[in-house]
């Protein structure tokens, strides 16, 4: 029975502090908050492009870590992603779109009332 009371003890004191952050988990944008997107996105929101290579090493990611996630803001339109040619080197240069600017700037607004949510508890 001890056992019981608290774990009913935790779940009544649980949603005062978790509530905020589980309901606007709701709303966050699930593709931008992993954080090798969300780390392209704000490389990109501070450069007027990138090139592959260049992401690669500022996130200290992989090849194809890279690539998967790059494809996935590029489907969603957030990213414009341009191949092209330096001498016989293949060169694949990306960009923050219009619209990958204002979900970006959406994410961390949001990011910003939960934080300030948390810190008025």
């Amino acid at each position: 029975m001890a056992g019981k009371q608290n774990t009913v003890r935790r779940e009544r004191e649980r949603p005062a502090i978790a509530a905020p952050a589980a309901s606007g988990a709701k709303k966050l944008d699930r593709l931008i908050h992993e954080r090798l997107r969300l780390g392209i996105l704000g490389a990109l929101s501070v450069n007027e492009s990138l090139t592959f290579n260049e992401l690669k090493k500022l996130l200290d990611t992989t090849d194809g870590n890279l690539s998967v996630h790059a494809r996935k803001l590029e489907e969603a339109g957030y990213v414009s992603c341009a191949k092209s040619f330096e001498g016989r080197m293949p060169k694949t240069e990306y960009k923050l779109t219009a619209s990958g600017r204002r979900a970006l700037e959406r994410y961390l607004d949001h990011m910003e009332a939960l934080i300030q949510a948390m810190r008025e508890r």
